[in-house]
């Protein structure tokens, strides 16, 4: 994969701050975020490190986003997966050329699917440990 050249950092910080204000003002996803996150200015500063380093290739996000969501994987359902795409669609296609708007949907789609599957293996309780011999 090759970085899109047709964005750049100032247009994901842009996105992430339009986006997450609509997420923080959302009837369903509000309260889960709000909830979830103290400092605001410093996860949206993450959040653009993680877009940067999705769409740009730029290597500045270094957290554990599977992690960060299983802290809250009892409120996390298919529907606000739904939810967050349906408002994550919404802007991108207000800010961004048609082609941008679908790469960055696509990709958002694409981070979800991801994490709703892990969040799955990990609330299954038939998952076994895996074993490790020390023999």
């Amino acid at each position: 994969m090759l970085a899109d050249p047709d964005l750049t950092e100032a247009d994901l910080e842009r996105l992430v701050t339009r986006f997450y204000a609509a997420v923080r003002a959302d009837a369903d996803l509000g309260p889960i975020f709000n909830d979830a996150i103290a400092d605001w200015p410093h996860h949206l500063g993450k959040l653009s490190a993680f877009w940067s380093s999705v769409m740009l290739l730029s290597g500045r996000y270094h957290g554990r986003p599977m992690q960060a969501h299983l802290l809250h994987a009892d409120r996390i359902t298919p529907e606000l997966f739904g939810r967050w795409l349906a408002l994550w669609s919404d802007t991108t296609d207000a800010l961004f050329p048609p082609a941008v708007a679908a790469r960055l949907q696509e990709k958002a789609r694409r981070i979800g699917d991801s994490l709703q599957m892990g969040l799955r293996f990990y609330a299954d309780p038939t998952r076994k440990a895996p074993h490790h011999d020390h023999a």
